[in-house]
């Protein structure tokens, strides 16, 4: 039987603890950098393995979408690089992973080993609300993703979508300027699978790096991949430093947000669609919603679209995995009504609007149950259509149970 959704890539431990300072040091407040492996610190399997016992650790990457997608009753696997340990076979971080997965009801028959690598992991300097510390992702095992390995994941489990996380951060996944990548999705797709790919806030202090146009080398390797996807969704933050990369001189003081993220959605369609009768949908992420742009078989374009959050009451806990949660929530619409995303007839408005809840009930989950909030696809979608808009986020909970 086909799996719905085929996640490929990026399995990472998140450590997160609110002594973690080093990681603003490496990469700025609210940044992310893809460190070298060779300079991660030298802590321990006993202390990681201590910290993730201790409760200090998620399951990053494919842990914050595959879980989520999974609870609604869709069937996802897992295709990843976990590092060789002592604990069953893999390392701390590894195991980790591994067990949190299929706990969670993950198909994790493609993960490979790797014999000399541990598992990736990211170091995030844990704070409250809205204030993102700095994330300290070392790729280990990630840098050495082999697309020939996982081509005959591909064949085996015939998934209706493959989601590739994150272009930018593994250094044989982008090999040849990303276009191993683009050749892999567009071979995903000559075999029947709808592609979604997304990318990363590549950088420290990214909102200083915007105004200053300042590009930066790893959102090239968008450009032979983006013609390829069918979905793309990235951040209002990503889109600028995307642009500032492959087409500089936009000036984004001299515009509104909501201007800004409407003309970095035209740029992205115009300059990487192509005609080719295939729907697409590509979109920005905000903090209150998406923007989405999307043309059917037929070359028909409408958007930019806003579609504002009708969950946005409660206070955030964590905003590490908000757009992978909002992804998930956008992918299990999809996978669901995948016949009507091809033929261009899908409800684009209620797609997104099914990511903006998964992204609320992720963001504002304690760390210890971050994928308690999400019900089956059933009531995700009940609630959805109807139409009330909830004064708290304990009533929006209550509504799905």
């Amino acid at each position: 039987m086909p799996v719905d959704i085929l996640i490929l890539n990026t399995a990472v431990a998140d450590l997160r603890r609110p002594d973690f300072e080093f990681a603003d040091k490496l990469v700025g407040k609210g940044g992310l950098a893809k460190c070298k492996t060779a300079d991660m610190p030298d802590y321990s399997q006993q202390q990681i393995r201590q910290w993730i016992a201790d409760g200090f650790a998620t399951a990053g990457g494919p842990g914050n979408t595959a879980p989520l997608i999974a609870r609604t009753g869709l069937n996802v696997a897992v295709g990843v690089n976990l590092g060789k340990g002592d604990y069953d076979g893999l390392d701390a971080q590894g195991r980790f992973f591994h067990d949190v997965m299929t706990a969670n009801g993950i198909d994790m028959s493609q993960t490979h080993v790797h014999p000399d690598l541990h598992t990736g992991t990211t170091f995030i300097h844990s704070t409250s609300g809205d204030d993102r510390g700095g994330i300290a992702y070392f790729p280990s095992a990630n840098d050495d993703f082999d697309f020939e390995v996982f081509k005959p994941a591909v064949e085996k489990l015939r998934p209706r979508i493959v989601y590739y996380m994150y272009s930018g951060l593994s250094d044989r996944g982008d090999a040849n300027g990303g276009r191993d990548l683009a050749e892999y999705i567009k071979w995903c797709r000559g075999v029947g699978a709808v592609t979604i790919v997304d990318c990363h806030t590549l950088t420290g202090n990214p909102h200083e790096l915007i105004e200053a146009g300042t590009p930066i080398k790893e959102y090239h390797l968008l450009e032979p991949l983006l013609p390829e996807v069918d979905l793309f969704f990235t951040s209002c933050d990503e889109t600028k430093l995307t642009e500032n990369t492959l087409a500089p001189g936009q000036n984004w003081s001299d515009f509104s947000a909501q201007e800004n993220d409407v003309h970095s959605l035209d740029f992205l369609t115009e300059r990487f669609w192509r005609d080719d009768g295939r729907t697409k949908l590509f979109g920005v992420t905000v903090s209150d919603g998406a923007y989405e742009k999307h043309v059917c078989p037929n070359g028909g374009v409408d958007g930019p679209n806003r579609i504002e959050s009708r969950f946005m009451a409660g206070e955030v806990v964590d905003l590490v995995g908000a757009g992978d949660s909002f992804r998930a929530g956008l992918l299990t619409y999809v996978a669901s009504h995948l016949g009507e995303f091809r033929d261009g007839s899908i409800d684009f408005d209620e797609a997104v609007q099914m990511g903006n809840l998964f992204a609320s009930l992720f963001i504002k989950a304690p760390l210890g149950d971050r994928y308690g909030n999400i019900r089956s696809y059933d009531k995700m979608l009940k609630l959805l259509r109807s139409g009330v808009d909830y004064p708290s986020f304990d009533a929006l909970r209550d509504a799905l149970d």
